[in-house]
């Protein structure tokens, strides 16, 4: 999943991406609203994480902004004043959610999980794809009763496909949703990290559920192969 975090404070800022990406997100910063208007137009992202009090535009406008043209993205607005007045204001905006500073990494990441299941299209708390699981909160893959140990970014990867099930997603698509925008290392990372994932989901359960459509890009079969 790709989040925007638009956050002038530059230690908030590289505290919460650090974090998000610890949990295997892919994360994109812009330290002013004009930067974070700019790349929530530009980008295709997951959720946006976005503060109240910022340079060039505020947050509450640039949410506004986003909606006026047709952006649904999830927003989670961050503030450091807190009251029914400026959660009010938040949602008047066209927030999603709203999360006044200081706050605890751990609700933070709870509140972009229930964002991340709500965008969208539906997006249940706990994956399935066959016998295939994930659930995103506990970190937890398996494959009907048998555990699965994943790497964040191979966790990431997994969980986009799961999200995606059944669709042909070419390898610049998942580039954006599970590396992040200032990525310009080898493209060819994905088939690594693809190979890697049929390592662990599928050769040892005598599986084919991730598929390569050739000239194309990657599809994870619905039925769980």
């Amino acid at each position: 999943m790709r989040i925007l975090v638009v956050e002038d404070d530059k230690h908030v800022a590289r505290a919460v991406r650090r974090g998000l990406e610890d949990e295997g997100y892919a994360v994109d910063v812009a330290l002013t609203g004009t930067d974070g208007e700019w790349l929530a137009s530009e980008n295709q992202y997951d959720a946006l994480v976005l503060d109240v009090m910022l340079p060039g535009i505020a947050g509450d406008e640039l949410c506004a902004r986003l909606r006026k043209a047709g952006n649904w993205v999830p927003i989670l607005m961050l503030t450091a004043r807190s009251g029914p007045a400026e959660e009010a204001r938040a949602l008047d905006a066209g927030a999603d959610d709203f999360l006044a500073k200081p706050f605890s990494f751990v609700v933070l990441m709870a509140r972009i999980r229930a964002l991340l299941r709500r965008g969208g299209a539906e997006r249940p708390a706990v994956l399935t794809v066959g016998d295939l699981g994930l659930d995103p909160a506990e970190h937890r893959v398996w494959r009907g009763e048998h555990q699965i140990a994943l790497t964040p970014r191979q966790f990431s990867l997994l969980e986009f496909l799961m999200r995606r099930a059944g669709e042909v997603l070419p390898k610049s698509t998942i580039l954006e949703h599970v590396w992040d925008f200032s990525f310009e290392g080898d493209p060819n990372i994905v088939e690594v990290f693809v190979r890697q994932l049929r390592q662990r989901i599928d050769e040892p359960f005598g599986r084919t559920a991730l598929q390569t459509v050739r000239l194309v890009g990657y599809r994870l079969d619905p039925d769980g192969g």
